[in-house]
């Protein structure tokens, strides 16, 4: 991974603090999700299943604070007891985001995949092909190992002001007649596409007595929406003759869905175990993340050492790149109000894990350093009871429980 040293980090006066109740980006991006809107009718749905992805193409943080103030190289940034250098002041995002989740037609519940561009006079494709863009747009995408052969048409949607298509996984030639007017209008339009070659799965794939003693990366692995394994999408949009391309220089976009969610229907492996230790009963277990016998290897309590972050130990000499284990220096309860809010923040060191004991609420985890294999995005998704997510060095986080009920959250790991 690497320090975008491009992102701007803004000095905070010393002895005075920023005001985050003013143009907040944790409530700046609850925005960008609620002006989210699909090709189908809400019920068609699970709105716990939605799972956004918005790349960013810059970030502000704040400074340091107090005698730190001058300190803008986060590589320096080394007072673990001040929390306000982590914090994110504002973001801009890119011209694209994405959506995937669960829908539903009839008696099938599978995948489906929307990706949105802006298209607007100063969007990347506006600038290498001419404004207006026209009536459609072309998309090159690759989703996992499959590619389209050539551009998919997106059409101009009039009620977002976006070009955008959504793709279901629909396995069957009826879909037509399971939508309702809004559905079959999108249908027509283009915004809405069966392509199964891309996008394809089913609930059924992962019911807990179909995982039963099994392990769940090795099943189904290219369904769209995995409960475990990442999903890796690559994207470039073009002019619609094909002449002006928004493709990173040629490199592409790519993205990945890789928020690491477990809990009671996001785990590794299920079963029952008949006298638990020597006791009496059985146990249904859940393993949710492990480096133990059969996950041997998977390495998602690692971290791999950059130069800049402290070990375990409180060290920057490393004496090998990586740890196979989680450094864990805390453990917290919390109590989130009603319309609480923990703010973006990053991570630059350290693992940290938030785990939902009663509520709901919205879960952020993006990179705040450039990935290799991927773009910077945010990427949200609902954390409901049970559930767990993790955030690792280079990433940055925030959750928002948007309901009028307490939210009790167990938090544990590393500060930075």
């Amino acid at each position: 991974m690497e320090i975008v040293h491009g992102d701007a980090c803004f000095r905070v006066e010393p002895g005075t603090s920023p005001n985050y109740d003013a143009g907040n980006s944790l409530v700046k991006l609850m925005g960008l999700v609620e002006t989210v809107a699909l090709a189908e009718s809400r019920e068609y749905y699970n709105a716990d299943q939605l799972q956004y992805l918005f790349p960013i193409r810059s970030l502000e943080l704040y400074g340091p604070q107090g005698q730190d103030a001058d300190v803008l190289d986060p590589t320096r940034q080394d007072n673990k007891t001040d929390f306000q250098k982590q914090n994110v002041r504002d973001f801009v995002v890119m011209d694209a985001f994405l959506v995937r989740g669960i829908a539903a037609a009839g008696d099938w519940s599978g995948p489906f995949l929307r990706l949105s561009y802006a298209g607007g006079p100063d969007s990347a494709l506006a600038a290498a092909g001419g404004y207006p863009l026209g009536e459609r747009i072309g998309l090159w995408l690759k989703v996992g190992d499959a590619a389209t052969a050539g551009m998919l048409p997106v059409p101009y949607n009039p009620r977002s002001h976006r070009y955008e298509i959504e793709l279901w996984g629909y396995p069957a030639d009826d879909l037509r007649s399971r939508l309702d007017a809004r559905g079959q209008a999108a249908l027509d339009s283009g915004e809405l596409a069966v392509n199964l070659d891309l996008v394809h799965g089913d609930v059924a794939n992962f019911s807990r007595a179909a995982l039963e003693g099994r392990l769940v990366t090795g099943v189904a692995p290219t369904d769209a929406m995995h409960p475990v394994l990442p999903l890796a999408i690559e994207v470039a949009w073009a002019t619609a003759d094909g002449k002006a391309w928004d493709s990173q220089g040629g490199a592409n976009y790519r993205y990945a869905f890789n928020m690491i969610r477990r809990g009671w229907d996001n785990y590794l492996g299920v079963g029952a175990s008949p006298n638990p230790h020597g006791g009496v009963g059985f146990l249904e277990y859940r393993n949710l993340l492990s480096n133990y016998g059969r996950y041997a290897g998977m390495n998602e309590l690692a971290r791999a050492l950059e130069p800049w972050m402290f070990d375990a130990f409180n060290g920057k000499q490393h004496a090998q790149a990586v740890e196979p284990f989680m450094a864990v220096n805390y453990v917290d309860l919390h109590i989130m109000k009603g319309d609480c809010g923990i703010g973006l923040h990053r991570h630059r060191d350290n693992s940290e894990i938030f785990l939902m004991m009663r509520g709901r609420g919205w879960m952020v985890v993006g990179d705040w350093c450039k990935m290799p294999d991927r773009e910077r995005c945010f990427e949200v998704r609902i954390m409901r009871s049970g559930d767990m997510v993790m955030l690792r060095g280079g990433n940055l986080h925030g959750l928002m429980n948007p309901t009028d009920e307490d939210a009790f959250l167990s938090m544990f790991g590393g500060y930075d």
